[in-house]
């Protein structure tokens, strides 16, 4: 596996560590593609990730949200019946899926359904850091006097 020495980056950048910590981590990220997943933008504001959970009932996912990082976990609750398979091909093993969010994304809601997990995220970017428009004051000039006018 290729490494990206970020050397140069940190000699003449001040403050972009954070971004080449989050490369970083997005190269080693998990490799197994378990489960299947799809990111979608929506909207301009708007992403929607969607998982593949078949199998999985909602009381065995959880979706948190921790210092802009989503994860999204699946634990199996153990099943006591005894089966004998002749072909397992199934999975329906635990998971754990990280996503990286980017500042001001936030999870809008989480729906369930035909075994897919979809998660509606936004871009809700705080008033003061809008761009707004700025009004110019203009200064009238006093008109000239009569006497000043004549000369």
């Amino acid at each position: 596996m290729r490494t990206i020495d970020f050397a140069p980056l940190y000699r003449s950048a001040v403050g972009f560590d954070r971004l080449a910590s989050l490369i970083e981590t997005a190269s080693a990220a998990d490799a197994t593609g378990y489960p299947p997943y799809n990111i979608e933008r929506t909207d301009e504001n708007a992403y929607r990730i969607e998982i593949a959970v078949a199998g999985f009932r909602p009381d065995e996912l959880n979706i948190e949200v921790r210092e802009n990082r989503l994860t999204v976990t699946g634990r199996k609750a153990a099943n006591d019946e005894a089966r004998t398979y002749l072909h397992r091909g199934l999975a329906a093993r635990d998971f754990e899926r990280r996503f990286q969010l980017a500042d001001f994304i936030v999870v809008a809601d989480a729906d369930l359904a035909d075994g897919l997990l979809s998660i509606s995220l936004k871009r809700e970017i705080p008033d003061a850091l809008k761009p707004r428009r700025i009004e110019i004051n203009t200064t009238v000039q006093p008109d000239l006097l009569e006497s000043e006018k004549a000369a």
